[in-house]
């Protein structure tokens, strides 16, 4: 198949489990461009995708300087040190794996407008993974309340890649419960509104549990 269709196949089956969820809210298909060639992710961002994702500050630069579309938006999904916030903080629209108090601060200083942010958790308490505990997950942003440069917009996990489907369910919804307790706080800085879970394994199950943000690429590109 075509990335083309690919890419059809998968917004075809995110439309059917927001069917069968009962959803009328959008989901947001982010191609995962990490790994894959400058031709690809222009194939992709040819076929009308406008959310690209990369995890390493070169592979974002290296992507955004040969595609030039106005209308792109940049998600940094990787994990980002301290000392390479200043290559990418300015330069995306969203960021996936807020995780830590220092993180947030180096991003207070070398932010020019405020960023939007998901709080990465670790549902699975996998010891492999980055990512706040599900108990850690309110204190953390509650923490945040001074920092002006940052906006969480959601929270963002990663499943076990050997998770069977009844797990997916329920790491997903706790996630969910989650998001909405945060976003009951009413916390100007932090409407946390999205989910930013599923990957090309797991996005239908992510999105049959409420997943407004799916970032996908082998899918997309196999």
């Amino acid at each position: 198949m075509t990335i083309a269709e690919n890419v059809q196949q998968v917004q075809q089956t995110i439309a059917a489990a927001r069917i069968e969820a009962g959803r009328t809210d959008p989901v947001t298909l982010v191609a995962v461009t990490k790994y894959h060639t400058i031709e690809e992710a222009q194939a992709v961002a040819a076929t009308g995708l406008t959310n690209l994702a990369e995890n390493r500050p070169e592979g974002l630069a290296e992507k955004q300087a040969a595609l030039t579309a106005t209308d792109l938006k940049w998600h940094f999904i990787g994990s980002l040190q301290k000392r390479k916030v200043k290559q990418v903080i300015n330069k995306i629209a969203y960021l996936h794996s807020l995780d830590r108090l220092s993180l947030a601060a180096e991003i207070e200083k070398r932010a020019e407008q405020p960023i939007n942010c998901f709080v990465e958790v670790n549902v699975s308490g996998e010891a492999s993974k980055s990512g706040l505990k599900l108990a850690e997950v309110e204190p953390f942003i509650r923490s945040l309340v001074d920092f002006t440069k940052i906006r969480i917009v959601g929270l963002m996990t990663m499943a076990p890649i050997d998770a069977d489907d009844h797990a997916l369910h329920e790491l997903f919804k706790q996630l969910r419960l989650k998001r909405d307790t945060i976003a009951q706080l009413g916390l100007t800085y932090a409407p946390c509104r999205e989910l930013s879970m599923g990957m090309s394994r797991d996005y239908r199950i992510a999105v049959l549990e409420g997943a407004t943000f799916v970032r996908v690429g082998t899918a997309l590109f196999q």
